[in-house]
């Protein structure tokens, strides 16, 4: 049987164990963070191949070290995917719709952040360029209120051991459903609709993240956003890869993507879908 090491969250690993199994595929948790570990005696499971490689890059960098397997999504998808400017540009440039936004590279003057914040009409949404789960997203509805939050970016990247100095502005678009589709090997294998309960929203809260309390339900998603989301893996070239997508009247972005998306229940996605990720497990062990 085929050993499949898995260092993402709990749910995923539980909700992939039986299924995978069931089509001769061993799934073995591994610990990448918040732990000890001897270097010279590893305390790791024996594996074939990897799932996603670690968040964590030095983290990672050990555990790849031992394992010494290939991985379906690599160090370098998930650094590809967890730099936002990274994908918006690229996606942008092969011609798909991406919000507005401007990329800010610390230190920057307030008159600099003031004339970028100018070119959207407010309220502007700030984000740091590398974080998930909607860590650090804000809406601001005017200059002062901006530049607040900058200034506390300013002191947290006034640290130098800080990774990132990085964060965009972007166009906040108001009413916008808010879909998570996954893909695997480049092929649409489901969505869901993330969306907050309505006492939520009227106490003024706006991000549809899972992580804050949002709702994710199974969609049957179109065939013009399906493609919407193939067009994104393919031009970032992730195997198996989360897009969200941002969806109003008039128009659809792509928001997001990320190269260690959580797997949901699988009532939410197409049928065949564990039979798909059982293949391209196969294929990245025999690469």
């Amino acid at each position: 049987m085929l050993r499949l090491a898995v260092t993402t969250q709990a749910e995923t690993f539980e909700r992939m164990r039986d299924p995978l199994a069931d089509r001769g595929i061993e799934v073995v948790a591994v610990q990448p963070e918040e732990r000890t570990l001897s270097l010279s005696e590893p305390d790791l499971p024996d594996a074939d191949v990897g799932f996603v490689y670690p968040s964590r890059l030095m983290e990672g960098g050990v555990i790849d070290a031992f394992l010494d397997v290939p991985w379906v999504n690599s160090r370098e998808a998930i650094l590809r995917s967890r730099n936002k400017a990274d994908v918006l540009t690229r996606l942008s440039q092969a011609g798909i719709p991406v919000p507005a936004t401007t990329f800010v590279s610390n230190p920057v003057s307030d008159e600099a952040v003031a004339a970028a914040a100018r070119q959207f009409d407010p309220p502007v949404v700030i984000k740091p360029n590398s974080t998930t789960r909607g860590t650090g997203v804000a809406k601001v509805m005017d200059l002062d209120s901006l530049l607040g939050v900058t200034d506390y970016l300013d002191l947290v990247h006034d640290y130098k051991a800080t990774g990132d100095r990085s964060y965009l502005l972007q166009e906040y678009l108001p009413d916008a459903r808010d879909y998570r589709v996954m893909l695997v090997d480049g092929e649409y294998a489901g969505a869901v609709e993330r969306r907050l309960p309505a006492e939520d929203r009227e106490r003024g809260q706006w991000k549809h993240n899972v992580h804050r309390g949002a709702e994710a339900t199974g969609v049957d998603l179109d065939a013009e956003l399906r493609d919407l989301a193939e067009r994104a893996a393919e031009v970032l070239d992730v195997d198996y890869l989360g897009v969200d997508l941002l969806v109003t009247d008039d128009r659809a972005v792509v928001n997001e993507t990320n190269a260690r998306p959580t797997i949901d229940s699988a009532t939410k996605y197409e049928e065949g879908f564990w039979d798909n990720l059982a293949g391209l497990i196969r294929e990245a062990a025999e690469s």
